[in-house]
């Protein structure tokens, strides 16, 4: 039987929710916001459409997901079984922080290397992601996960803003110029920089609960690792309602990752929106996404998790179909209230209500795969969760990557409403209360 969890200390609590605070600062500036627009429009230059560059960051990021996928299930397993969670999220930590901070030595036309270090950079970004979900079974009861999940994963909008405002106000970042380039190459280590500061108290704080086993003879972590994993697989079977989540996790994701990587892509690109819209769509959709994170964290504690995912993605489908046909939105709202709107200013205010699904449809899939992970298997179950993710941003970017190459990148974004609305029948099928009985069944095996 599992024993009860009690939920940790507030400063434990916080000391796990700042790590969200810290890689959010990556996600942001690197991701989604700043190096997005640098890669293509200065270090590849293949304007005027960009669809050159485009496709390579789509494959860089693809690529850094193919390591992933392929590895962290592995690690969790080792993790679980070594009692190492900390010593592993702090390799991964450090390896975002290095990448990332060396991105200062690409320059325009250095296609190659910047490609290998935003593949290093997401790489540890990825593994940390995963390494530190897998502490979250272990802070509180079953009916507390969506809010801690949901207060750290709002916290986290919040790093990302305060460093994406470093990096612009301080560097002036957003002016995307061959003669601004020397600013531009400060964003990699400022950002490192940040990230490094900003997760102290994860490591200061968070405390390692799962207790190291010895190894039999003749074994490793390694050989140890692959033979739970190989029994988890096995026994799949008993955990039906995680591999329905997943399996609807992967197609939520692969639309959310083609908004993370390409959202500002497009209001540059498509969109051409102004400095300051961009500036006002990046402060209002953290506010709005650690919002939603926050509320729909709450509500999944007092109502099903299930029906909270689903709302989510009834948002993003909505949302993601109205950013596709911007123009005809905007001539429709011209149309109708005599006004003279402009394009950017529509999409700035589809962009705001799509950010409360930004942070609540990834923390509600982490919490739920807390609802159903054993005790002992924490760590393996994340790494799942990563695997499925990660073959999902693979998934959804490479085929975007290719269809804005013969379609153009508007026509493209549509693919994202097919794939929310998979992931909202796919997920129907979830029995939440069998699920978290499946958890109790194998604890402590």
């Amino acid at each position: 039987m599992m024993t009860e969890i009690k939920r940790a200390s507030k400063k434990e609590l916080f000391g796990w929710a700042m790590f969200d605070f810290a890689n959010s600062s990556y996600t942001t500036v690197i991701i989604t916001v700043v190096f997005c627009i640098i890669f293509p429009r200065l270090i590849v230059g293949d304007g005027p459409e960009y669809r050159l560059g485009n496709f390579l960051w789509s494959t860089a990021l693809s690529l850094s997901y193919l390591v992933v996928l392929l590895s962290a299930p592995l690690f969790g397993a080792i993790m679980d079984y070594s009692g190492a969670k900390k010593k592993f999220l702090l390799g991964s930590y450090l390896l975002t922080v290095i990448a990332t901070s060396a991105l200062y030595f690409v320059g325009p036309g250095d296609i190659v290397r910047g490609m290998l270090l935003i593949i290093l950079s997401n790489i540890g970004f990825s593994y940390s992601e995963a390494f530190v979900s897998s502490f979250l079974p272990g802070l509180g009861p079953p009916e507390d996960l969506g809010k801690i999940s949901g207060y750290a994963w709002g916290l986290g909008y919040f790093g990302g803003l305060i460093s994406t405002a470093i990096v612009i106000c301080g560097l002036n970042a957003g002016i995307y110029t061959l003669d601004n380039f020397q600013n531009l190459r400060l964003v990699g280590p400022v950002t490192g920089l940040f990230f490094l500061l900003a997760a102290l108290p994860t490591f200061l704080w968070v405390r390692e609960k799962t207790r190291p086993r010895l190894l039999p003879p003749h074994e490793n972590y390694f050989t140890i690792g692959w033979k739970r994993l190989k029994k988890t697989c096995l026994d799949i079977r008993d955990y039906k309602d995680l591999l329905i989540l997943l399996a609807s996790f992967f197609f939520a994701y692969s639309g959310v990752s083609i908004v993370i990587s390409f959202a500002f892509i497009y209001g540059d690109q498509v969109v051409q929106w102004s400095a300051s819209t961009q500036v006002l769509m990046f402060v209002i959709t953290q506010f709005t996404a650690a919002g939603g994170a926050f509320f729909f964290g709450f509500i999944q504690d007092k109502w099903k998790a299930k029906q909270t995912f689903i709302l989510t993605l009834l948002i993003w489908l909505i949302t993601v179909s109205l950013i596709y046909g911007i123009n005809e939105v905007t001539a429709l709202i011209n149309q109708w209230t005599g006004a003279s709107v402009k394009g950017e200013h529509v999409f700035l205010a589809i962009g705001s209500i799509a950010g409360l699904g930004l942070g609540s449809t990834q923390s509600l899939c982490r919490a739920m795969v807390g609802l159903f992970s054993p005790d002992t298997k924490a760590g393996e179950f994340f790494g799942l969760w990563s695997f499925t993710g990660r073959l999902s941003a693979i998934f959804g970017l490479m085929g975007l990557g290719l269809l804005q190459a013969f379609l153009g990148l508007q026509k493209a974004i549509l693919m994202c409403s097919f794939f929310f609305l998979v992931s909202a029948v796919i997920v129907f099928f979830v029995d939440e209360e069998r699920g978290k009985m499946a958890a109790l069944d194998h604890a402590g095996e």
